[in-house]
């Protein structure tokens, strides 16, 4: 596998369990398969071969451009936040649910929150800061529009982990 950034070949590096492509002596980006960025998401979770990789100096990237799935012929990555702080963007393979993060971006990541449970936290403040009040008065209006306010909510389930989005506090 190429390296969708700099076209480095990619050398695999194994960490809790999971085989992690890496841009080593390269970009130093990381590649995950399908869920397993959440393997290592958390500052508490064991990343430090992968905190560490090697890279070269004289390698030069746009990080504006789009990136081109490492696994997946011809699939554009969608670039997105990776929390709802807005903080750092990655790119998400529409096809297979694989990660791309440039070098530093899983550092990033892993400063964000501690645990899972602040993430989590977070993600539903953010939300009900958003749309609370707004569901809250259509969910107020009765029964019917409860369950359109509820629809409205896993409308947007697409943007983090449906837990975010139980009913308004």
């Amino acid at each position: 596998m190429n390296c969708p950034r700099c076209t480095n070949p990619m050398s695999q590096i194994t960490a809790a369990g999971a085989i992690i492509d890496a841009c080593h002596l390269g970009c130093g980006g990381l590649w995950f398969d399908q869920n397993e960025v959440k393997r290592f998401d958390e500052a508490v979770e064991d990343a430090s071969d992968l905190l560490s990789v090697e890279t070269d100096p004289n390698t030069t990237i746009d990080l504006n451009d789009r990136v081109t799935c490492p696994a997946c012929a011809d699939q554009v990555m969608m670039r997105h936040f990776f929390t709802t702080n807005h903080e750092v963007e990655v790119d998400e393979c529409p096809s297979c649910a694989g990660f791309w993060l440039d070098a530093g971006e899983l550092a990033r990541v892993r400063a964000l929150f501690d645990t899972a449970d602040e993430s989590n936290t977070a993600a539903r403040e953010h939300f009900r800061a958003e749309f609370g009040a707004q569901l809250d008065t259509i969910a107020a209006e009765g029964a019917e529009s409860a369950a359109r306010a509820d629809r409205f909510r896993s409308l947007f389930s697409f943007i983090c982990p449906s837990n975010y989005f139980g009913k308004a506090a």
